[in-house]
């Protein structure tokens, strides 16, 4: 079995169980080396041999296993209570041996109790237990009678230092939790742009085309019957797509899980002559002219490109005032170029966010989109998305 298949299981054992193996592990040594095996030439001043013969001696110690036994089962949900519990448990087994010091071995369950509380309650909590416990060494200290030798200093000590590895721990928690919630909100914002980045170039696109349709029909409805009918075909037909589009888009983000409908085939380069097609019947001629060697895109590239060649079309039939409109995709080696000039003002009026867009789209895939005025007249954006070495290999 690997160390990372075992280490799953270890983080399952409660904390207190930890503690109690080795408070017991601690407690039950001295017993079996200077109480139950045969006399041997070693002694031990902290263990007497005779030391447990008192009933009472054996009284308090088994008074301290039970309150150390009821600390561990408290340490998860009452850590602060078990805490102390754990550390009366540890001194009344002082007072069953008749000991002035808690040895260090015994000790060491007080330190991986203490390292527990630092990890999981708020810094005041912990300080407080760090502080009793110190207090209790203290209190040894001003109690011995002998001041030759002074274990106290080295319990302290690693108390601190059982205080400092759980802060880190429970620092470390705090940090990773934050960065969690960080990145769940990053997240959020992008699928939320993603979202709006869709919708505005759907809707934007399937509205210019109606206003213009709409617009033709009105002026040609007395003179030309059939065109002003035909124009209002354009518009029902692009309304219902548009508002099939939307009533899936938002029965998707409804649902969650196995029930969300699945998504519609994303558009692409492919829906290029259609798109053509549509806005040349709304009255504003688009040609589209291919150079390179046409090859399968990457699905967020392909998307991106289709997008940005839409919304520069919907700004040039609304707001350029031209009366033709050129698409240029050029499949380069590792990239991808495209251009859209019309021949209209110059200029694209209008408070909204499509120019914005186009350059998320183009910076999500580390490319690079310009916009603005062409020299010879028209509007030109011009925009270059990489292709991956493997998608273009493929």
């Amino acid at each position: 079995m690997s160390v990372s298949s075992r280490l799953p299981l270890l983080r399952r054992v409660p904390p207190g169980v930890w503690v109690a193996l080795v408070w017991f592990v601690a407690a039950l040594a001295p017993i079996v080396e200077y109480v139950v095996l045969p006399p041997r030439h070693e002694y031990s001043l902290n263990y007497p041999r005779r030391g447990l013969d008192p009933v009472e001696a054996r009284v308090l110690l088994a008074l301290a296993a039970a309150l150390v036994v009821a600390g561990c089962g408290r340490l998860r949900r009452q850590p602060l209570v078990g805490y102390a519990l754990v550390l009366a448990g540890t001194v009344v087994s002082t007072l069953a041996w008749g000991q002035d010091g808690i040895p260090p071995t015994q000790f060491l369950a007080v330190d991986v109790a203490l390292c527990h509380v630092a990890a999981t309650q708020p810094r005041r909590g912990s300080l407080v237990a760090a502080g009793g416990t110190l207090c209790v060494l203290a209190g040894y200290l001003v109690a011995r009678a002998d001041l030759g030798t002074v274990p106290e200093a080295f319990l302290g000590l690693t108390a601190a230092l059982a205080w400092l590895v759980g802060n880190s721990v429970s620092q470390a928690r705090a940090h990773t939790r934050q960065l969690n919630a960080q990145a769940a909100a990053q997240a959020v914002t992008a699928e939320r742009l993603r979202i709006a980045r869709e919708m505005h170039d759907t809707v934007a696109h399937s509205i210019g085309i109606i206003a213009l349709q709409a617009g033709a029909a009105v002026r040609v409805a007395e003179t030309q019957p059939a065109r002003a009918r035909e124009a209002m075909r354009v518009v029902e037909r692009t309304g219902r797509e548009t508002l099939s589009g939307l009533q899936h888009m938002l029965g998707a983000l409804r649902e969650s899980g196995d029930d969300r409908p699945p998504l519609r085939p994303a558009a692409g380069l492919a829906d290029v002559e259609q798109l053509a097609s549509t806005t040349t019947a709304a009255g504003v001629p688009v040609r589209v002219r291919w150079e390179g060697d046409h090859r399968p895109l990457p699905t967020d590239v392909d998307l991106a490109a289709f997008r940005i060649i839409q919304e520069s079309v919907t700004n040039a039939v609304r707001h350029s005032g031209t009366d033709t409109c050129e698409v240029t995709i050029d499949h380069r080696p590792g990239e991808l170029a495209i251009e859209i000039r019309d021949h209209g003002t110059g200029e694209v009026t209008g408070t909204g966010y499509g120019l914005a867009g186009m350059r998320e789209r183009a910076a999500l895939l580390h490319g690079d989109l310009i916009a603005g005025p062409h020299p010879a007249g028209g509007f030109l954006v011009s925009a270059r998305l990489p292709i991956p070495v493997a998608a273009g290999a493929g």
